[in-house]
């Protein structure tokens, strides 16, 4: 692999490697913009078919996450952490202190948070080592679960998506298919049902769609079939990559909106929603509310700021909106364009233009 050709294609500023003998860390953080400020980013900890693949990731993400911070309007850049999972034998607790340090050592430029395969207790084996890290307990003044607050910003979203669609952001009567019920996607299935929405849910964990089932009356939905559903909105809250060559013309909805982070497996495949007259809401301005959550750790926590913070999705998206139709792009490049605009002004400002 070539790394600067590849770190030159979206121009990222930093990678830097990370290797713990006695621990068994293999890590990479990336680092694509610090342009608004100290870039924020995940901690993943998966298996990786090899290390390039967890290259790709890195950087894939950490420009998901500057344009996700731009156009959330919040003063952060992106960046990214994964950790290679090493296998049952290594010790969790060491990895996580080990890959603190290197977070560290980076000493601002990195501020680091929960990601897939990562827990409030890991961040706080990171927290031993610096004090870079958001998304700790609420016991040692950190935000805890996200889930609530991110699940609001895509309640939020949804509300501005209905606007646009059916001409009022009133919920009643609307049926939503949920892909994924974790924190976000069981917390926004509970939100919906209390808005008087017929909600669907589809998960491979049977456990928890049973839960969601005897707790609020979802109804309860194959997740091969979810996608073809004829329901007003769909919302993948589950991983990223699942609206694909696939799964695009099986859709039978008017809306894509929910929490799940890269929905979209290309931009091609906006454009085809796009033609297919489906409306869909950008996975890294819908989702931004995990994100707002954690950020308000940097100034001390308070839920109802965050909430509030979280309510700025509803004008967001509607000027997205504005932008696609005047522009004659699909949401998803509209979402695109208002991010770097935002970073090109600030980029000329600060004389880096």
């Amino acid at each position: 692999m070539d790394i600067f050709k590849s770190l030159s294609v979206d121009e990222h500023e930093q990678v830097v490697f990370c290797c713990g003998k006695v621990s068994r860390l293999r890590a990479i953080i990336a680092i694509h913009d610090t342009t608004l400020g100290p870039a924020i980013g995940g901690i993943r900890f998966m298996e990786y078919a090899s290390e390039d693949e967890a290259f790709d990731d890195a950087l894939r993400i950490s420009k998901a996450m500057t344009y996700k911070s731009s156009a959330a309007g919040l003063n952060l850049g992106g960046g990214q952490g994964v950790v290679i999972d090493p296998g049952e034998e290594a010790d969790r607790n060491l990895i996580f202190r080990s890959f603190g340090r290197f977070v560290d050592s980076l000493s601002g430029r990195f501020i680091a948070a929960e990601d897939v395969g990562t827990s409030v207790e890991d961040m706080e084996q990171v927290r031993q080592e610096t004090q870079h890290v958001v998304g700790i307990s609420r016991a040692l003044g950190g935000s805890g679960d996200p889930g609530p607050v991110a699940a609001a910003g895509v309640f939020y979203g949804i509300q501005a998506c209905a606007e646009k669609v059916f001409g009022e952001k009133n919920l009643e009567g609307i049926s939503v298919a949920i892909q994924g019920v974790g924190h976000v996607g069981f917390a926004l299935a509970e939100d919906l049902k209390i808005a008087g929405c017929q909600v669907y849910i589809a998960d491979t964990d049977k456990k928890k769609v049973e839960v969601a089932k005897a707790k609020f009356g979802a109804e309860v939905v194959d997740p091969e079939e979810i996608y073809g559903l004829k329901v007003d909105i769909f919302s993948p809250c589950a991983l990223g990559g699942i609206i694909n060559e696939k799964t695009v013309e099986k859709l039978n909805c008017r809306i894509v909106a929910g929490a799940a982070n890269n929905q979209l497996q290309t931009e091609e495949h906006g454009d085809i929603l796009q033609r297919r007259g489906i409306l869909y809401a950008p996975d890294f301005i819908i989702g931004a509310g995990g994100l707002i959550n954690v950020v308000n750790e940097l100034e001390g926590y308070n839920q109802e700021r965050a909430l509030k913070q979280a309510g700025k999705i509803y004008d967001i998206l509607l000027r997205v909106f504005e932008v696609a139709e005047r522009e004659n792009i699909s949401t998803s490049s509209a979402a695109n364009l208002l991010a770097e605009e935002r970073l090109e002004t600030v980029k000329k400002f600060r004389g880096l233009k």
